[in-house]
């Protein structure tokens, strides 16, 4: 029998403690990564707002900035790029935001720090602070910044309200920096709801809320809030032939915020399934090419690997005689027509990564179905 001495013992007791705790870390690490974050905002109405129902109008705004202005901060951003005579020069940008957590992360819009290599915070005073990018979102124009360096005492934290309850004619409140001009209030009602807008790399954005309280260069990325002080919604457009407000401002609403934001704090992005594929809508090949339908979705490339590539979607290809063939048409998912791309990015997004659609495609001359398991892909690919 193999005797251990006192030594030994505690050698392998120690190696055994070492191990045991490295197993605790990476588990802990493991299963962080993998279980959803906690949203970090809060839902909690501010306090010092009295009931909107038995208070004056003139009460209730002055109540509301009051308790909410100092959420909302201003936005600097820059990055440099060389000019034609290679000389790098500063380019400056500006938008608002609203603070989240006590952490200091804040809600804005993608387009206010995309691009930025240098961001600062303004929160009413001289002082501005440093602040890195946590995630962006470009389909939905959303992104988080963090304060790396906060003022002391508490922050003062923006809540969220409930977008899918909003009545048109309903009041609102937007608080931002117009034209550099701190923490402007302006007010007005909801002008109308469920209007669709695009982003900047031209997604849809379904269920935008319709403003006309005044909105103007650098209010973007600001809170539209309710009488009670939540936010509803983030102000990111202006419909104006001027460039300035005319009364018509849309906001991305509060519902798809409190969708993108936790996944910004995990992942830095969201992380959406696709099918892998290059699209273009049939509709634009109208008069030009003889198709079998009049609207759906038409494949152009398959990106290797891609879910799309092993079910075997095939896109357009050159044969042999130097003809071009027409890739395969997407005219419906499971149960839902497709049309054209905002069909499938609106499909699409409703569903998992790792599920399994049945696509429905038209190949020589006929209708198929072909089951394709959804995958996160890296590009701008569908």
């Amino acid at each position: 029998m193999y005797r251990l001495s006192a030594r030994q013992i505690l050698l392998i007791a120690l190696i055994s403690g070492l191990f045991a705790a490295g197993v605790v870390v990476v588990l802990d690490r493991v299963s962080n990564r993998f279980q959803p974050s906690q949203a970090a905002f809060t839902e909690t109405p501010p306090a010092g707002i009295s009931d909107p129902t038995i208070s004056t109008d003139e009460q209730n705004n002055i109540e509301v900035y009051r308790t909410l202005s100092p959420g909302v901060v201003f936005i600097h951003s820059t990055s440099y790029a060389r000019d034609f005579f290679g000389f790098v020069e500063p380019q400056e940008g500006s938008g608002s935001g609203s603070i989240l957590d006590q952490q200091g992360n804040i809600l804005t819009n993608y387009h206010v720090i995309a691009g930025a290599q240098k961001l600062s915070v303004s929160m009413g005073g001289k002082k501005d602070y440093p602040a890195v990018i946590v995630g962006g979102d470009p389909d939905t124009d959303l992104a988080v910044i963090r304060l790396t360096e906060k003022p002391a005492g508490p922050l003062t934290v923006v809540p969220m309200g409930d977008s899918d309850k909003l009545v048109v004619g309903q009041k609102v409140l937007a608080i931002g920096n117009p034209f550099g001009l701190d923490r402007t209030l302006t007010t007005g009602v909801i002008s109308g709801l469920q209007r669709p807008i695009r982003a900047r790399n031209n997604r849809l954005i379904e269920g935008a809320i319709q403003t006309d309280a005044s909105i103007n260069p650098g209010n973007s990325g600001g809170p539209l809030l309710d009488s009670h002080g939540r936010m509803i919604g983030i102000n990111s457009q202006i419909l104006s032939p001027s460039g300035s407000s005319a009364g018509v401002g849309f906001a991305v609403p509060v519902s798809i915020a409190k969708r993108v934001v936790p996944q910004l704090l995990r992942n830095g992005q969201v992380r959406r399934p696709k099918l892998g594929i290059s699209t273009r809508d049939v509709a634009a090949f109208r008069n030009q090419v003889d198709l079998p339908v009049d609207d759906g979705v038409l494949i152009i490339q398959v990106a290797r690997g891609s879910g799309a590539a092993n079910a075997g979607l095939r896109g357009m290809q050159q044969t042999e005689m130097g003809d071009v063939e027409l890739g395969d048409i997407i005219v419906g998912i499971d149960n839902d027509k497709i049309g054209n791309s905002d069909d499938l990015f609106r499909v699409l997004d409703r569903h998992q990564i790792g599920e399994t659609v049945q696509v429905q495609i038209w190949r020589d001359g006929r209708r198929m179905s072909v089951p394709v398991r959804l995958m996160e892909s890296p590009d701008s690919r569908r």
